[in-house]
């Protein structure tokens, strides 16, 4: 019976390379997006891309926010695969802003869905992978969560917070046969990082030891790893996928 992996924010960027790796290497998919404009904007698309690996995947609908929606989510996937063997929570916003400029509304924003959002998936999630006594989980985190970054005060801590309920689940439930570890990129080519100016861009190169912006399949080989039964004693982790960029 081929496992199956649970995936959140993966209709684009890195959730969507993340997807397709994992159909690559023989898991069945879950891919939850926020609505069913995601889901036609993108979702659809990277559960074909995995179907044509000859894996079943399918689009689920959940905010990750909502604590009852993600009840919902994790009841559905169980049902349509019959297990979850591995959860990759990589559903993750960015509203920016220097601290004294900071909105309660932006920063409320950011935490509720990357470290809320986080916390709901492991939640119900860990609840089947104890009953199943097996599991692997890989939280996606963010240099900005290790080191902080300016005009992320948001963004930065609802990473940090990843990291420490990523080190607590793993001592919780490695009893249980499950492994828990957070991988926490840099500066990675995605849509998002495409519309920064170049000028921009060629000061974080300088930043960068290997010279160059992170692709999605970098971020996406850390994962299959850590999922792989080749990382099975390995679990509490943060794995820093910058290119030498923080050390």
């Amino acid at each position: 019976m081929a496992k199956t992996a649970l995936i959140t924010g993966a209709s684009q960027g890195i959730g969507a390379c993340i997807a397709k790796t994992l159909a690559a290497d023989g898991f069945n998919i879950a891919i939850d997006c926020y609505s069913q404009r995601e889901v036609e904007n993108g979702g659809e698309e990277v559960a074909a891309a995995c179907r044509a690996l000859g894996v079943e995947a399918e689009c689920f609908i959940a905010d990750v926010s909502d604590f009852d929606a993600c009840a919902s989510l994790v009841k559905e996937v169980k049902a349509r695969f019959g297990t979850i063997d591995a959860l990759v929570n990589n559903a993750g916003i960015t509203k920016d802003g220097l601290l004294v400029r900071m909105s309660e509304e932006q920063f409320s924003a950011v935490i509720n869905v990357n470290l809320k959002g986080t916390f709901n998936m492991l939640r119900h999630v860990g609840a089947v992978m104890m009953r199943q006594k097996s599991g692997r989980i890989v939280n996606i985190s963010s240099v900005a969560g290790v080191y902080g970054n300016a005009g992320q005060i948001n963004y930065s801590a609802s990473k940090a917070g990843v990291i420490g309920m990523t080190k607590t689940v793993a001592k919780e439930l490695g009893s249980r046969g499950i492994t828990c570890n957070a991988v926490a990129p840099g500066f990675v080519r995605t849509p998002m990082t495409d519309v920064l100016q170049d000028d921009y861009k060629a000061e974080i190169l300088k930043q960068i030891s290997l010279g160059r912006l992170g692709e999605p399949e970098d971020i996406a080989n850390a994962v299959s790893f850590l999922v792989s039964d080749k990382a099975s004693y390995i679990t509490g982790q943060v794995l820093v996928v910058s290119g030498g960029m923080v050390m």
